[in-house]
């Protein structure tokens, strides 16, 4: 396997009035070494669960229905990250897969200096480290992100530092251990654009830098620019595009990829009304069993109503779930 995470057919099933709910629907995706792969797509779409799902993370009462997702781990060679026992995924989680949380306010415990909780991390997977290489690790990974005063910045709490500085922190802790994946959750959402262009330049040197594979997941294709070579539009529990950053900007080929540039491009537009996707996101468990992007779309037809458009590829290496492309119905 030439990929370092390769997903295949991923469902995710909730209980709601002790039925069995689908979230997510046979999601398939690939991450080479060294590749940003974005996720993007409204919130309910199932992009958070996906990655949670990774590390075992899903709260009850989701859980993992079928599929699976093999890792090319460096200690364990290749794995089932979805079949994996608890203790195999502990040596994982943190170490050769870390995690960016979207709120580090709810991440960091405020009763522990900054210090103490980065070398937690390390102390997990690395239990006879001496306290002074500790330290110096912790010094080292905070240089990395460009934390000013690094030793005042140690010996702080989280509510002594501002909303950038902490995702910066977030991101050390996640880097602390060299991880082969990292997995970034909306790191910007919360943040001013000013830092938030500061956190994206920073993803995209230590990518270069340790040639580590990232899953960046966001609702904001301005970010996906900025960082991903490759991107999955994720709609309702599946993928309805997946392509180059390059291919799906230039050419999108499903309508609500269509509908998510637009919205940006709009705002280039003088005199324009700001342009915005008539209708929601359907409830997450509302999978309906024929296009899901049909009461939103400005193309439908009484014939996308035949069942469940199939991914095809419309172009090399760009793949559309949408009856303009092709009459394919999944089985």
């Amino acid at each position: 396997m030439q990929n370092l995470l390769e997903i295949k057919d991923l469902k995710i099933k909730t209980l709601r009035d002790k039925e069995e709910v689908m979230l997510l629907d046979k999601v398939s995706l690939n991450i080479a070494p060294g590749q940003c792969l974005g996720i993007v797509g409204e919130s309910g779409c199932g992009k958070s669960i996906t990655a949670n799902s990774l590390l075992k993370l899903l709260p009850y009462p989701l859980s993992v229905s079928s599929g699976n997702a093999m890792f090319k781990s460096p200690s364990l060679g290749m794995v089932d990250l979805l079949n994996l026992e608890e203790n195999a995924m502990r040596g994982i989680r943190g170490k050769e897969i870390a995690m960016i949380f979207q709120e580090p306010m709810t991440s960091l415990d405020p009763i522990f200096t900054i210090e103490r909780q980065m070398k937690e991390a390390l102390e997990f997977h690395h239990p006879h480290m001496p306290e002074n290489e500790k330290h110096e690790r912790c010094v080292e990974v905070l240089k990395q992100v460009n934390i000013p005063r690094i030793e005042q910045t140690l010996a702080s709490y989280p509510h002594q530092l501002s909303g950038g500085q902490l995702q910066r922190i977030m991101i050390a802790i996640a880097l602390i251990n060299t991880p082969a994946l990292l997995i970034a959750d909306e790191p910007t959402t919360a943040l001013d654009v000013t830092i938030q262009a500061q956190i994206l330049e920073l993803i995209n040197n230590l990518k270069h830098e340790q040639n580590a594979s990232v899953m960046f997941i966001t609702h904001d294709l301005g970010v996906i620019a900025e960082t991903s070579e490759q991107v999955a539009v994720f709609y309702s529990g599946h993928i309805v595009e997946e392509a180059s950053a390059e291919e799906l900007f230039n050419r999108p080929a499903h309508p609500y990829t269509e509908g998510l540039i637009r919205s940006i491009s709009s705002l280039n537009e003088k005199g324009n009304q700001l342009y915005s996707i008539p209708g929601n996101v359907p409830p997450g468990g509302e999978l309906k069993s024929y296009c899901r992007f049909y009461d939103r779309c400005k193309y439908a037809e009484d014939s996308c109503k035949r069942g469940l458009p199939m991914l095809v590829e419309v172009a090399p290496k760009h793949y559309c779930r949408c009856f303009r492309h092709s009459m394919e119905v999944e089985v």
